[in-house]
C-alpha cells in the first residue's frame, strides 16, 4: 500500500489530537479516506465556528466549501481570508491546504468519494442549520432547540452520519464476507455517533450558553420552571437535574448501542474494534463524571483526564483476548 500523503500526516495529527492516535490503529485499506473525510469535516466546521465573521459570510463560505467537496463547484476556493482569521496555526493551515486535502478526494476510488460527499453532504446540513438557527443569538440573547426531535435531528447530522458512514467503509473494505446484521450494524451504527455527540452537548452546556446556544429542548426546560437564561446560574442546577437526568441516560443508552454495534464486528479485526471500543468508553466515563458534577459551574471544566484515558486504552488492550473480561469494561 502507498504511503499516505503528506496532508494526512502531519496537518491531521496537528487538527485532530486524540482522533488521530485512534486512526493510526485502523486497517490501511480504511485508513487514509476515514482521516480524509475527517479533515473535510474539520474543515467546514472551522468556517462555520469563525464567530468574528457575520452568519451571513459563514454560511455563504461554508455553502461554497460543502459544493467545492461534493463536486458541483470546480473552480479551486481561496479561503485565505478565513484562514487569516482562526485562532490557532493548526486550523489556519488547515483552511490554507483544503484544496489539497479535496485534490486527494478526487483521487480516491468512485465508491469511496461517493461514501465521502455523502456523509460531508449531512455534516455540513447540519452546520448551516446549526447557523440559521442561532443566528442573532448572543450570551444576553439564548436561543434553545424546540423540541427533543431536533435535538436528536442534530446529533445525527453532524454525528451519527459518521457511524453510518464508518460502517459503509469498512463494510466495503475490512470485512467484506463476514455474516453480519447490516440493518442492524447500521443503526447501532449511527447511535454510536449521536451518543458521542450527545456526551458533548451535555458537557458543554457552559460555553455554549456564553454562544447563545442551549442545545437541551425548550419545552422541557419550561416545564422545570426554567428559561435559557436561567441556566447561566449553577445555583439551578438541582432544578436542571431531572432534564439533565433525562438526556444523560439518552446518552448512555446510545453508547450502549455503540456497544453492541462493537461487539457484533468480528473478533479478529481488533484494529476496527478497538478504535470503536475506545470513544466509547471515554464517553462513558464522562457521563459517570457529569452524574457527579454541577455541570452548569463554568470553572468546573469536567472532562477525563490523559492519565484516565491512557489507563483505559491500556485496560482494554490488556483484556481484549479474554471476552468476559472485555464485555465488563461497560457493564
Amino acid at each position: 500500500m502507498p504511503p499516505a500523503p503528506p496532508i494526512l500526516g502531519d496537518l491531521l495529527r496537528d487538527v485532530s489530537r486524540s482522533f488521530y492516535l485512534t486512526l493510526r490503529w485502523l486497517p490501511g485499506s480504511v485508513r487514509s479516506q476515514i482521516g480524509l473525510a475527517y479533515l473535510l469535516a474539520r474543515a467546514t466546521d472551522t468556517v462555520a465556528d469563525t464567530e468574528i465573521l457575520p452568519v451571513a459570510e459563514r454560511l455563504k463560505a461554508l455553502q461554497e466549501l460543502r459544493a467545492r467537496i461534493l463536486g458541483t463547484r470546480t473552480a479551486p476556493l481561496d479561503l485565505g481570508k478565513l484562514a487569516g482569521r482562526q485562532g490557532t496555526p493548526a486550523e489556519r493551515t488547515l483552511l490554507e491546504r483544503c484544496e489539497e486535502a479535496i485534490g486527494e478526494l478526487d483521487r480516491l476510488s468512485p465508491f469511496d468519494q461517493a461514501a465521502i460527499r455523502e456523509v460531508i453532504g449531512t455534516i455540513t446540513s447540519g452546520q448551516e442549520l446549526d447557523l440559521q438557527r442561532f443566528a442573532g443569538a448572543s450570551g444576553q440573547n439564548i436561543a434553545a432547540l424546540g423540541s427533543d426531535e431536533e435535538l436528536d435531528d442534530y446529533t445525527y447530522r453532524v454525528a451519527g452520519c459518521v457511524g453510518e458512514f464508518w460502517t459503509t467503509l469498512c463494510r466495503a473494505h475490512v470485512f467484506p464476507r463476514a455474516k453480519l446484521d447490516d440493518a442492524a450494524l447500521r443503526r447501532n451504527g449511527i447511535r454510536f455517533g449521536q451518543g458521542l455527540q450527545l456526551v458533548n452537548v451535555l458537557r458543554d452546556i457552559p460555553a455554549d450558553l456564553r454562544q447563545g446556544r442551549c442545545y437541551l429542548p425548550l419545552p422541557a426546560l419550561r416545564q422545570a420552571g426554567l428559561t435559557p437564561a436561567d441556566l447561566l446560574d449553577p445555583a439551578v442546577m438541582p432544578r436542571l437535574q431531572p432534564v439533565y437526568d433525562h438526556w444523560l441516560a439518552r446518552a448512555q443508552g446510545h453508547l450502549a448501542a455503540g456497544w453492541t454495534y462493537t461487539n457484533s464486528l468480528p473478533w479478529r479485526q481488533a484494529r476496527v474494534r478497538l478504535p470503536c471500543a475506545w470513544p466509547i468508553l471515554l464517553g462513558r466515563q464522562t457521563l459517570d463524571k457529569l452524574r457527579k458534577g454541577n455541570v452548569l459551574d463554568p470553572a468546573q471544566r469536567i472532562k477525563v483526564s490523559r492519565g484516565e484515558v491512557k489507563g483505559m486504552i491500556l485496560r482494554s488492550l490488556a483484556v481484549y483476548g479474554w471476552p468476559s473480561a472485555w464485555r465488563k469494561l461497560f457493564p
